[in-house]
């Protein structure tokens, strides 16, 4: 009896350099090479194109040939993801994301009902961009919240993402329960965000953090941890997560390449932060990107198959 040949490993599509629309963004050029290192063939997307509606011509670069791809560039609205899916279908290419879990790993409402016992409360309310909910929408949502008695704290952040480093203006509310201060912080996140806020408001349950252990940036490939390193905002700081309650979280979840963010809570509790799809997550500045995409290569097209 033969045995089953071997698939060849995935193709990595890369965002190209807007300068050089041929190469590969510097930001991504280790990963480039390690994306050959272990064995995978690599593509440059032009990002610019595809942001701007022009998905045939983002990808003309991909090789027309059978076969699945991971993308490996910078963040992508979920709609444009899955205009970028049906570009490269139509070269006979397919995403090993689907854009269903695209947006599922990418979007707060998609992944916070599984993770929901390891992250922050949440609840959310659709909007258009500029147009912040009614003050009175956002106190009920607000109030399903809960919590103990006293000052509620709360994080303001769109279903992808928040304004940190505006804290004071558009990020943190230290009561949920007064709403002229909701409201303020709310309306100011969403005139900052302008046409890039996604979704809508999310309010997330305060929760603190020791800021001098940092946050862990975990990537997993059909479940497994394939790389644990500092987030890219603390670079410097590497903790050491205990992985087993988030691990089961990322198994039901179902999602093949996704990142978990995790902080250490002022009781001891590792927390996850924030997931995001492992497609448009990214390094920190030094990492060796190795691991990664030798577990992006090894991952085999069908997940239910293994080699």
């Amino acid at each position: 009896m033969i045995a089953d040949a071997v698939p060849a490993p995935p193709l990595v599509l890369l965002s190209g350099d807007p300068l050089r629309p041929r190469r590969t963004d510097p930001q991504f050029a280790a990963e480039a090479a390690a994306a050959r290192t272990a064995g995978a063939a690599t593509a440059v997307l032009d990002h610019e194109a595809l942001l701007a509606g022009d998905a045939e011509r983002a990808v003309s670069r991909v090789p027309r040939a059978a076969g699945p791809v991971w993308y490996r560039g910078w963040m992508l609205p979920a709609d444009r993801y899955a205009e970028l899916a049906a570009a490269l279908a139509a070269r006979d290419r397919h995403l090993l994301t689907s854009p269903t879990a695209y947006r599922t790993a990418h979007e707060l409402p998609g992944w916070y009902g599984t993770f929901e016992p390891l992250t922050p409360a949440s609840a959310w309310l659709p909007c258009a961009p500029g147009r912040p909910p009614e003050p009175t929408a956002l106190a009920r949502l607000a109030a399903s919240l809960g919590g103990p008695a006293g000052p509620r704290p709360v994080v303001v952040k769109d279903w992808v993402k928040s304004r940190k480093h505006e804290w004071a203006e558009a990020a943190y509310v230290p009561d949920a329960a007064d709403p002229a201060r909701l409201a303020a912080v709310v309306g100011r996140f969403v005139a900052l965000q302008a046409e890039f806020l996604t979704g809508g408001v999310v309010l997330r349950a305060f929760e603190d953090f020791d800021r001098a252990v940092g946050e862990a940036r975990v990537w997993w490939v059909d479940g497994t941890p394939v790389l644990t390193g500092p987030h890219p905002d603390t670079p410097g700081l590497c903790p050491a997560p205990d992985l087993a309650p988030v691990a089961a979280a990322v198994r039901r979840s179902g999602l093949r390449f996704v990142t978990t963010d995790l902080a250490l809570r002022s009781d001891g509790a590792w927390r996850v932060v924030e997931v995001g799809d492992g497609q448009v997550s990214g390094l920190p500045a030094g990492a060796d990107p190795g691991p990664l995409h030798r577990a992006l290569a090894a991952a085999p097209p069908d997940p239910h198959r293994h080699p």
